[in-house]
C-alpha cells in the first residue's frame, strides 16, 4: 500500500500503474469498476462489504470520501493498494477536502477500468436528484439504501421520484429471501392443485416504516394484482423490517410464512405440515455482491418502488441522466441560484 498525501489525480493514476508494473498484472481482468461513496463514520463498513462482493466480481475498487467541504483549500489524500487488505484487485481510497469534493469525478474518471461497466454505491445519504452528482451521471448502474436515511419512507418517495433505469436499492435487496420463500410457497400450492393460485389479499406485520416492507408489499400487489399492507406488528422484526407475510387465496385458503428468530422461518400452507426455511439476516457484503451479479434495468424493483410509492411510469424513463451542477455553498447562501445543466459526454471531456 503507497500512501499519497495532499497530492492529485495524476500522482494517483501513475501510482496505481507503477505498483501494476513493480507488482504484476493482480488482475488480468475487471468485471466492473466499483466507485463506493461513503461518509467517514462508514467508510470501514463500506471496505469490508466491497472486499467481500469484490471476492466474487472481480473489479477495481474506488472509494470516495467526501470531507470537509467546507475546508479553504482543496486537497486530496489518497491510499493505492494492489493485492492488499480490500482484496485481490487494485483499489484506491481517495479523501477529498474542500471544493475537490463537488468535483470528485475529476479524479475518478481517469482511474475507471477501460471497457468496464461502472457501478456506484452510496453507503452514504445519496442526493435527492442522482444528476446533481457527476459520480452517479457516469455509471451504469447506481445503489443507494433508503434504510440509511432518518425518514426512511420519505426518501423511498424521492428514490421513486428521481428514479431511472439502472437504480436499485439495498432495501429491496433485502427483501430477497422473503420474496423466494413466497414464490416457492405459491409454487407449492399450484403443484397440488395443478392450477395457478390467485391471490385476493394478503397482510405483512413488521415495521411499517421499513422500506424493506413497503418494497416487499409492493411487490406482492405488483404481481398479485391486488392491495397488501403493512402492519405493525407485536414483535421487533429483524433487519429486514418484515416479522410475518399472511396471504389469502382463492378457494378459501391461506399461506402464511412467520420468522421464528432463529434465522430462519415457519410456512403455514393447507393440507401439508408445517416446514422449516431458511431466513437469515445477510451481511451488508452478501446484499451488495447480489446487487453485481446484474447491470441491467431491475424491472420488478421498478414495479415495487411503484406501488410501494404510487408514483408511476418509472420502467417507461430514460436510463440516461443529464448532469445538473448543484453548488451546495450557493444554495446555503440564499441567492436563488439555479443548478445548471451539463451533458455526462461534456462533463467527462472537462474532466
Amino acid at each position: 500500500m503507497t500512501t499519497l498525501w495532499d497530492t492529485t489525480g495524476s500522482a494517483v493514476v501513475k501510482e496505481l500503474a507503477a505498483q501494476r508494473r513493480t507488482g504484476g498484472a493482480v488482475l488480468s481482468g475487471v468485471a466492473l469498476t466499483l466507485v463506493v461513496v461513503a461518509d467517514e463514520s462508514r467508510v470501514a463498513d463500506a471496505e469490508e462489504a466491497a472486499t467481500h462482493a469484490a471476492e466474487a466480481h472481480p473489479c477495481r475498487l474506488l472509494v470516495v470520501v467526501r470531507r470537509q467541504l467546507e475546508a479553504p483549500a482543496p486537497r486530496l489524500d489518497a491510499e493505492v493498494l494492489i493485492g492488499g487488505r480490500l482484496g485481490p484487485g487494485e483499489a484506491v481510497v481517495m479523501r477529498m477536502y474542500g471544493r475537490l469534493g463537488l468535483h470528485a469525478e475529476s479524479v475518478v474518471l481517469p482511474l475507471l477500468a477501460a471497457d468496464a461497466p461502472v457501478v456506484a454505491w452510496w453507503h452514504a445519504a445519496p442526493p435527492d436528484r442522482l444528476a446533481t452528482d457527476a459520480l452517479a451521471v457516469f455509471a451504469h448502474r447506481r445503489i443507494t439504501d433508503t434504510s440509511l436515511a432518518d425518514d426512511p419512507l420519505a426518501a423511498l418517495k424521492t428514490r421513486a421520484e428521481d428514479y431511472a433505469p439502472g437504480d436499485t436499492d439495498l432495501a429491496w435487496t433485502r427483501s430477497t429471501a422473503w420474496r423466494s420463500t413466497l414464490a416457492s410457497s405459491l409454487d407449492s400450492v399450484s403443484g397440488r392443485r395443478g392450477e395457478p393460485v390467485q391471490v385476493h389479499g394478503g397482510r405483512i406485520e413488521g415495521d411499517s416504516t421499513s422500506p424493506t416492507a413497503q418494497l416487499l408489499a409492493g411487490w406482492l400487489s405488483s404481481r398479485c394484482g391486488c392491495p397488501i399492507t403493512v402492519e405493525d406488528g407485536d414483535r421487533r422484526p429483524n433487519a429486514s423490517g418484515v416479522d410475518s407475510v399472511s396471504l389469502q387465496l382463492d378457494q378459501d385458503e391461506e399461506v402464511q410464512i412467520h420468522a421464528d428468530r432463529k434465522g430462519g422461518a415457519v410456512i403455514t400452507q393447507p393440507y401439508r405440515p408445517d416446514a422449516g426455511v431458511a431466513l437469515p439476516d445477510r451481511v451488508l457484503g452478501d446484499l451488495l455482491s447480489e446487487e453485481l451479479r446484474r447491470l441491467d434495468r431491475d424491472e420488478p424493483y421498478s414495479e415495487a418502488l411503484e406501488a410501494a410509492t404510487g408514483v408511476t411510469g418509472l420502467s417507461a424513463r430514460s436510463p440516461e441522466r443529464e448532469h445538473v451542477w448543484f453548488d451546495p455553498a450557493e444554495s446555503e447562501s440564499g441567492n436563488g441560484s439555479r443548478p445548471r445543466k451539463r451533458s455526462a459526454a461534456k462533463q467527462a471531456g472537462d474532466s
